[in-house]
């Protein structure tokens, strides 16, 4: 019989301990895999839909038509949203820009369910780095050279008022915002994931670095609370 819960990594890094666990859910009967930050949830295999969407979602926004897309994904975590966007056939290449080794590695030893799918992707490169310090000093996202993207998609802090650490704060200002737009090729879109309601002054900012600034709503079914959850993508384009 399998383990009801397993502590499958665990470490002490400077924004605290991080640790990957799995349990067994008996109510849906699932193994559910769970990352920690000390005692915040970052992740739960349980509720991926909004990771999901906010590949769909800023993928959507660019016109149908284009093909040979090069995407960067900021947060590699379960890889839900990773996998999403390797799932349109018109992503050409995937760079996963992931700041906590051990999150990689968790990957490249297979110890989470998508980890093969993703490794196995000629199309995927994991790279370990600061995502926010890349974007604030022009640095290249693939961890290589200096290109743009058709799409940047970040699922990293909780939300742009609620983040890992305070490093990250100015990456959701109109100057932070201005250095990620340098990363996005003409036409090119940015998406963003939040666990917070829409946020109008962080949908202000936006609007006057980007254009068409959108904040969607995506709800899921939560059986925790035996209600409904949402969390917000936002999504906004560089000016082609």
């Amino acid at each position: 019989m399998a383990l009801r819960f397993e502590e499958l990594a665990w470490r002490e890094t400077a924004m605290g301990a991080i640790s990957l666990r799995r349990r067994r859910d008996p109510e849906l009967d699932v193994d559910v895999y769970e990352v920690k930050l000390d005692d915040d949830f970052l992740m739960s295999s349980l509720f991926t839909v909004a990771e999901v969407e906010l590949a769909r979602l800023g993928l959507a926004a660019l016109p149908g038509a284009a093909t040979g897309l090069d995407v960067v994904v900021g947060g590699l975590g379960l890889g839900y949203t990773a996998r999403a966007a390797l799932q349109d056939e018109r992503v050409r290449s995937l760079v996963v820009v992931e700041a906590l080794v051990d999150v990689v590695g968790w990957h490249e030893a297979g110890l989470l369910p998508l980890s093969a799918e993703l490794t196995g992707d000629p199309r995927t490169r994991l790279v370990t780095g600061d995502f926010f310090a890349r974007v604030r000093d022009g640095d290249p996202l693939d961890g290589d050279v200096r290109r743009q993207f058709h799409a940047v998609l970040v699922d990293i802090d909780h939300s742009p008022r609620h983040v890992l650490h305070p490093s990250h704060a100015a990456f959701y200002t109109a100057d932070g915002l201005r250095q990620l737009r340098e990363h996005l090729r003409p036409g090119g879109v940015f998406a963003l994931w939040s666990d917070d309601p829409p946020d109008d002054e962080f949908l202000d900012t936006l609007g006057t670095v980007l254009e068409a600034p959108q904040a969607h709503v995506v709800t899921f079914p939560n059986h925790l609370t035996g209600g409904t959850s949402a969390n917000t993508v936002y999504v906004a384009r560089r000016t082609g």
